[in-house]
């Protein structure tokens, strides 16, 4: 175990929108430390839903991220013998993490031409609370539901 937690690392505001999160966001996107490419990506994302919509694309992103972010989540817990799935709420952090890692994993398995391509379509579809981010957060709702008898379990 840890003795103690380790320091937050402060993530510097990305070059076009000056957010940190639209920063957080390229740094899960990235593969094999290509963060110039993985920026290229999201730029060029953000470019087409703009062409697309003619709407604000960064709120766009926002929203999607919002939509794709879920509230509580189901944990495997043993007890006297059963294992139960006992529904969590979860941190704010983990939620956004957890949020952006759905969108990009759900993006990468979209069929299209390039990167770009197929993450604008993820993060139009969850900015109208489509797509499978958003299908998998309702499904973790629902199956958090479920499971409310027992809540009672939580540590």
């Amino acid at each position: 175990m840890r003795k103690r937690k380790p320091k937050l690392r402060i993530i510097q505001p990305d070059p076009r929108y000056k957010d940190p999160m639209v920063t957080q966001f390229v740094n899960n996107m990235m593969l094999q430390g290509k963060k110039g490419t993985a920026f290229q990506i999201f730029y060029d994302a953000m470019d087409l839903m703009k062409e697309r919509t003619d709407q604000d694309e960064h709120a766009l992103w926002k929203k999607a991220l919002n939509n794709a972010m879920p509230q509580v989540e189901v944990r495997s817990r043993r007890i006297g013998g059963a294992t139960f799935q006992i529904p969590t709420e979860i941190p704010a952090k983990r939620k956004i993490a957890i949020g952006m890692k759905w969108l990009i994993k759900f993006a990468r398995q979209r069929s299209g031409k390039g990167m770009a391509e197929k993450l604008a379509a993820e993060l139009l579809a969850a900015s109208k609370g489509e797509g499978a981010a958003v299908k998998r957060k309702e499904d973790t709702h629902r199956m958090a539901e479920s499971n409310r008898a027992f809540a009672h379990f939580r540590v």
